[in-house]
C-alpha cells in the first residue's frame, strides 16, 4: 500500500481563539486540532481568507485555550491545557519564527479528584486579575494574575500580567454545565471581588440551579515561599426557575450587566442586583444550543446542535429578539473575526468562515476540511488488484482510505489519498470544445523559454501567445502552421525552427520568417497520419496503423530515413521515441497485446514482449513513453493499457530491453502519458485518466502519486518566463496553467451524505460501497431518527440507491460476502445487521443484493 501523508490539517476543531499573537495589533486565529496548534492570519492578497502561518504538535490533546497579555509583551500570550494535565503559556519568537514556552504547570489538583464530567473550562475575569481552571469535579483552580496593586500587593512592572501558582478551591456544585465571570460595576479606584456564576445540575432533585459565588483572594506576604489563599464561600442562589435544558451562560458587559441563561425553549435574563430570572425571549422551536460568541455588547451569535446559527439581540430594557441566520456545520466553537465574519469551528463537519450579510443571510467564504469523527473505514489500493502486485510501499499512488466521516447533517464519505497538489497560476478560459492535445513552443529562434501554446481540437487548432508580463492573446497565424486541421504534434527544433504534424502532413517552418520550408504528405491515397512521436531532429509517424515512416528534419527539408509497411494482422496502436533510445523506437500493437523495440534504421523488431495477461485479450497497449525517472538508473518504459493498467519495464541494456516488469492499475480507462522535465536532468511522467497520477523518483523509489487534477484530459510542460516550470492543463471546461507541488500531501474527495455513515463495506466486483447510515432531524421541536442502507459507486463517487430501514430500526453492522443465489452459483451480497430502539424486540439481519440497475430487494 502506498504511503499516506499526515492528515492533521484535515482534522476537527474543538477550540479556537482570536488574538494578536504573531505581531502587535495582528488579527490571528489559533485553532486547536487534537494535539496540534495551527496559527492563521488574513491573507495579504485577500483579507477575507485565512492562511496558515505556523503549526506545532504538542504532547497531549488540547483541552483548554485562552489568551493573556503580560505587561512586558507587545503581543498576546497563549495559555494551553492538555488532557495529560500539562498547562503552560506560549509566546511567539518573531526572529526564530517559533513558539516559546514561558511558564508551565503539571498536575494542578489532587490525585484523588475525579475528572470533570462536563468538559474542562478556563475563564479570565473581566478585570484580568484571576484565571480559573475547571478540570475536576468540585474543584476550581484559581491562578492570580499579577497586576498593579498597592503596597505589598504591588507587582513589579515586568511581572504584570504573569500567572501565579494555582490555588485549588473546593465547591459543592457538581455536574457543572457552564460558568462565567460576571461584569461588575467598580465604584471608585478599588476593584470589587469578582463573582463567578455556576450553572449546575442538581441530580438529587432533578433540577438545574444557578449560583453566584464571590471570589476572595488574599495574597501571600511571602510569595516566593507559598501561594496566597482563595475562597469561594460567599454566594447567592439565583431566584426563579431555571429551565432544565439550560446549557450556557452569557455574561453581559456594560452597560447591560447581568447574564443570559440559554436553554432549549427560551433565553432568560438574570439582573445584576437581585439575581432573579426574567424571561427574555421564547424560542419558536425548541433546540439545543452548543456554542456562542459576541459580535458586540448587544448582539450574540448562537449555534445549535443541528447546525443552525441564530442572532440574539439584547436591548437595555432586558428584552431581546432572536432570529435564525442559516445553516452551517455543527459548531464546536464560534469566534467573531470582524466585519460580519465568523469562524465556525466544527468537530463533526468541515470548519468554515462565514459572512453575515446585511439582510441577515449567510455565505460560506472559506472551508477547512475535516474527516473526523471517523466511525468506520476501508482501505483500498487499486495497484494491488493486478496479479503481479506492487513490490514496495511506494508502488501505487491510488492507495486510499475511504472513511465514514462526520455525524448527522455533516456526515459524509471521504476518499483520502496521498498525492501531489497543483496550484493554479492562470486560466486562459473556456475553450468551447474538448481539447485533444497541447504543445508548448517558442515563437522565434531568439526566445530562450516557451511563450506559445498550440491547442489542438478534433477539427482545428488554436494558438495562444504569452507576453513577458503574463498577458495572453490568441493569434490567427503562427509560423505557417495549418490551423484548419487538428495538430498531432508540434515542437520547436534545437536550431529555432518549428515542426507541425497534422493528420495529412509533416511541415517545417524556418527560424525567423515564419515560412514553411518543406512539407511531406502521405503518397498512398486515403492514408492519414494517426500517431506521431519525435526526439529532437527525428520524427516518427504512423499511417493508419499500417505503416511507419521515420524522418530526419535536421536539414531544411523533410528527409525520409526509414519506412515499413505492416501486415493487416499486425496493426500499430501506439508509438514513442526517446533520447534514452538513440537508435530505436517503441511500438505497441493491437494483436496479442504486444510491444516491440524497433531499429530506427530498418524499423524491424529488436525485442518483443506481450504485456497483458495470457487470458486477457482486451488489454491493448494504447500509450507509450520512455522516461528517466530515477537517478543513476536505467530508463523506464511505461505502457498504458486500455483497461487502465500501467505496465513498466526497465531498459537495462540492448540485450535486456524488457527487464523488471511491474504492473499497476491507475483506473478503468487508458492512461495517457506526458513528460515533464525536471531541473536535474530527470523527468516526471504525468498520467491522465479518471484518477490522474504524477510518476516521479524519490529516495531511489518510483512513486505514483495522485494529482489534484481529476478532470484533466491532456497536459504539457510550459516553462515560460512569467511561469517557470509550470504545466498547461486542459479539462473539459477550460485551459489553465498550474505549478506542481514538490511534496506529496493529503487530498480528500468528499461525498456529502447528510447522515452519519456508521458502517462501510466494499465490493470489488460491484465496484461499489455499501453504507449503513443514521439520519437525525428536528421536526416541530421533536427529534426524529431514521436509518438507511446506501450504495455508492466507487469510480464516480456518487450515490446510486438508498434503502430505508423500518421505523426505529438502526444500522449496527455491514459486510460484503458471497452467498448461494439459489442456482448453485455464488453472488455478491451485502449483509446488514440492525437493531430496534425498542429493547423488547430482537435484532434482525437483512440480506440485500444488487439486481438490475442497483435495485434492492
Amino acid at each position: 500500500m502506498a504511503y499516506l501523508a499526515p492528515i492533521h490539517r484535515a482534522s476537527s476543531v474543538r477550540h479556537a481563539l482570536k488574538l494578536s499573537f504573531l505581531a502587535p495589533n495582528s488579527d490571528d486565529l489559533i485553532l486547536a486540532k487534537a494535539n496540534r496548534l495551527e496559527i492563521y492570519s488574513p491573507s495579504p492578497t485577500d483579507p477575507s481568507q485565512l492562511t496558515l502561518q505556523h503549526s506545532k504538535t504538542l504532547y497531549g490533546k488540547i483541552a483548554l485555550l485562552h489568551k493573556l497579555r503580560p505587561a512586558k509583551s507587545s503581543t498576546d500570550h497563549l495559555f494551553v491545557g492538555t488532557d495529560r494535565y500539562h498547562y503552560f503559556t506560549l509566546s511567539w519568537d518573531a526572529e526564530r519564527k517559533a513558539l516559546v514556552t514561558e511558564k508551565k504547570y503539571e498536575d494542578i489538583a489532587e490525585k484523588s479528584a475525579r475528572d470533570s464530567q462536563t468538559g474542562d473550562r478556563v475563564l479570565v475575569d473581566p478585570t484580568a486579575r484571576f484565571m480559573t481552571l475547571e478540570c475536576y469535579e468540585g474543584v476550581i483552580n484559581v491562578l492570580p494574575i499579577a497586576h498593579a496593586g498597592k503596597g505589598k500587593r504591588k507587582a513589579a512592572d515586568d511581572e504584570i500580567g504573569e500567572l501565579g501558582d494555582p490555588i485549588p478551591v473546593r465547591i459543592p456544585e457538581l455536574f457543572i454545565k457552564s460558568t462565567g465571570f460576571l461584569h461588575k460595576r467598580q465604584p471608585g479606584t478599588k476593584h470589587v471581588n469578582p463573582e463567578i456564576a455556576i450553572l449546575w445540575e442538581d441530580t438529587s432533585q432533578g433540577k438545574m440551579r444557578l449560583k453566584v459565588r464571590e471570589l476572595e483572594y488574599s495574597p501571600s506576604l511571602r510569595p516566593q515561599e507559598e501561594p496566597g489563599s482563595a475562597e469561594l464561600e460567599k454566594g447567592r442562589e439565583v431566584q426563579g426557575e431555571v429551565e432544565m435544558g439550560a446549557s450556557m451562560l452569557i455574561p453581559l458587559p456594560p452597560p447591560m450587566y447581568g447574564m443570559l441563561v440559554v436553554g432549549e425553549t427560551r433565553v432568560s435574563y438574570v439582573d445584576e442586583w437581585d439575581y432573579k430570572v426574567q424571561n427574555v425571549q421564547a424560542l419558536e422551536e425548541a433546540t439545543v444550543f452548543v456554542a456562542w460568541c459576541a459580535v458586540d455588547d448587544q448582539r450574540y451569535v448562537l449555534a445549535d446542535d443541528y447546525g443552525k446559527l441564530y442572532l440574539l439581540f439584547v436591548q437595555q430594557n432586558s428584552e431581546g429578539e432572536i432570529d435564525a441566520l442559516g445553516e452551517t456545520s455543527r459548531a464546536s466553537t464560534l469566534v467573531y473575526l470582524d466585519a460580519g465574519r465568523i469562524f465556525v469551528g466544527s468537530h463533526q463537519g468541515d470548519s468554515q468562515v462565514i459572512q453575515i450579510s446585511e439582510e441577515g443571510g449567510l455565505e460560506v467564504i472559506q472551508t477547512f476540511p475535516n474527516i473526523a469523527p471517523i466511525l468506520d473505514f476501508t482501505v483500498m489500493d487499486m495497484g494491488n488488484r493486478s496479479s503481479d502486485a506492487p513490490v514496495n510501499e511506494f508502488s501505487s499512488g491510488q492507495a486510499r482510505i475511504v472513511t465514514g466521516s462526520g455525524a448527522f447533517k455533516d456526515g459524509s464519505l471521504r476518499s483520502v489519498r496521498s498525492g501531489v497538489g497543483l496550484e493554479d497560476v492562470g486560466s486562459i478560459g473556456d475553450m468551447g470544445a474538448p481539447v485533444s492535445n497541447i504543445f508548448s513552443l517558442r515563437s522565434s529562434a531568439g526566445k530562450d523559454m516557451d511563450d506559445t501554446l498550440v491547442v489542438s481540437f478534433v477539427s482545428h487548432t488554436r494558438v495562444f501567445s504569452f507576453t513577458p508580463d503574463g498577458e495572453v492573446e490568441e493569434v490567427e497565424s503562427f509560423r505557417g502552421f495549418d490551423l484548419g486541421e487538428p495538430t498531432l504534434y508540434a515542437s520547436s527544433l534545437p536550431d529555432g525552427r518549428a515542426v507541425q504534424v497534422t493528420s495529412s502532413a509533416v511541415q517545417l517552418s524556418d527560424a525567423d520568417g515564419g515560412m514553411v520550408t518543406d512539407t511531406w504528405q502521405p503518397s498512398s491515397g486515403g492514408q492519414s497520419i494517426t500517431a506521431t512521436s519525435a526526439d529532437r531532429n527525428t520524427i516518427l509517424v504512423s499511417l493508419g496503423g499500417a505503416m511507419l515512416v521515420a524522418f530526419d528534419v535536421s536539414n531544411p527539408t523533410v528527409r525520409v530515413t526509414a519506412q515499413r509497411e505492416f501486415e493487416s494482422s499486425e496493426q500499430i496502436s501506439c508509438i514513442t521515441m526517446s533520447r534514452a533510445l538513440p537508435n530505436a523506437c517503441v511500438a505497441g500493437f493491437w494483436k496479442d497485446s504486444k510491444v516491440s523495440f524497433l531499429d530506427l534504421q530498418t524499423l524491424q523488431p529488436m525485442a518483443t514482449e506481450k504485456v497483458a495477461e495470457a487470458d486477457d485479450t482486451t488489454a491493448v497497449p494504447r500509450s507509450l513513453v520512455v522516461a528517466n525517472v530515477l537517478q543513476n538508473q536505467p530508463a523506464t518504459l511505461f505502457v498504458g493499457l486500455a483497461d487502465g493498467n500501467v505496465v513498466t519495464y526497465s531498459i537495462e541494456s540492448q540485450q535486456r530491453l524488457f527487464a523488471n516488469r511491474k504492473s499497476i492499475i491507475l483506473g478503468t480507462q487508458q492512461a495517457n502519458f506526458a513528460l515533464l522535465p525536471r531541473g536535474d536532468g530527470l523527468q516526471n511522467v504525468f498520467a491522465t485518466c479518471e484518477h490522474p497520477s504524477l510518476i516521479y523518483g524519490s529516495e531511489g523509489k518510483m512513486v505514483y502519486s495522485a494529482v489534484t487534477a481529476e478532470n484533466a484530459s491532456c497536459v504539457c510542460a510550459f516553462d515560460s518566463e512569467v511561469y517557470p516550470n509550470a504545466i498547461a492543463i486542459a479539462t473539459d471546461e477550460e485551459l489553465k496553467l498550474a505549478m506542481v507541488d514538490e511534496e506529496r500531501t493529503t487530498h480528500v474527495q468528499t461525498l456529502p451524505v447528510r447522515e452519519t455513515v456508521r458502517r462501510i463495506a466494499y465490493s470489488p466486483e460491484l465496484k461499489a460501497f455499501g453504507l449503513g447510515t443514521i439520519k437525525r432531524t428536528l421536526s416541530a421541536g421533536e427529534e426524529e431518527v431514521e436509518s438507511h442502507f446506501k450504495l455508492v459507486d466507487e469510480v464516480a463517487f456518487q450515490e446510486l440507491h438508498s434503502y430505508a430501514l423500518n421505523q426505529d430500526e438502526l444500522i449496527e453492522c455491514c459486510m460484503r460476502c458471497e452467498l448461494d443465489d439459489g442456482s448453485g452459483y455464488a453472488a455478491v451480497r451485502f449483509v446488514v445487521g440492525t437493531a430496534y430502539l425498542d429493547d423488547e424486540q430482537e435484532s434482525v439481519v437483512e440480506l440485500m443484493r444488487g439486481e438490475g440497475y442497483w435495485s434492492l430487494k
